[in-house]
């Protein structure tokens, strides 16, 4: 036996399985951090977009949504990814609150990003690290090159030596803390 929850997606009241309704929220905050900050509107139509599609999937009000139509509703809108980066967080995850209330940072990791790379984020993630410019990084990174003050294999060899940034795992059933 599972609890059900009654949700109102875009001002229609439907009742979800607690498995759907988790999935659900996870994917409804997933694309929130995706899109522009105070953008209402876009995620107003993506709920109205998914109550039509739960609309068509469950004919009878009195039938509960289950995981599996969530499932197929979020494999029918797109992956989260499709709305593009996510916004930075108001927290970074290498800040800590310390007692006064002001963040502190916790140690910088040198890595290079899975995203915004140009051959392997080697310059862009000396950019993170240092907080440059990207696009600066590897026009020095350029210059030396050609004119003899770095080789390509330092640049092979920061390849190999600096870890690549863990993949982000999408978890729909991770506690909120």
């Amino acid at each position: 036996m599972k609890e059900t929850i009654n949700v109102n997606i875009a001002s229609v009241a439907f009742v979800l399985d607690e498995d759907a309704y988790r999935l659900l929220s996870c994917y409804f905050d997933d694309i929130r951090t995706r899109l522009p900050e105070g953008d209402t509107e876009t995620m107003s139509d993506i709920e109205a977009r998914v109550a039509e599609i739960f609309r068509e999937r469950v004919t009878s009000p009195m039938r509960v949504i289950s995981i599996e139509v969530v499932r197929a509703t979020m494999a029918q809108m797109g992956s989260p990814a499709d709305f593009g980066e996510p916004r930075r967080p108001k927290t970074d995850p290498n800040t800590s609150e310390s007692a006064n209330g002001h963040p502190e940072k916790g140690p910088r990791r040198l890595r290079r990003p899975r995203s915004k790379r140009s051959i392997a984020g080697v310059c862009g993630g000396l950019a993170e690290f240092f907080d440059a410019d990207p696009t600066m990084i590897r026009l020095l990174a350029l210059l030396l090159v050609l004119f003899g003050g770095l080789s390509v294999w330092a640049y092979i060899i920061l390849w190999i030596v600096i870890p690549e940034e863990p993949a982000r795992k999408f978890n729909p059933f991770r506690k909120k803390s």
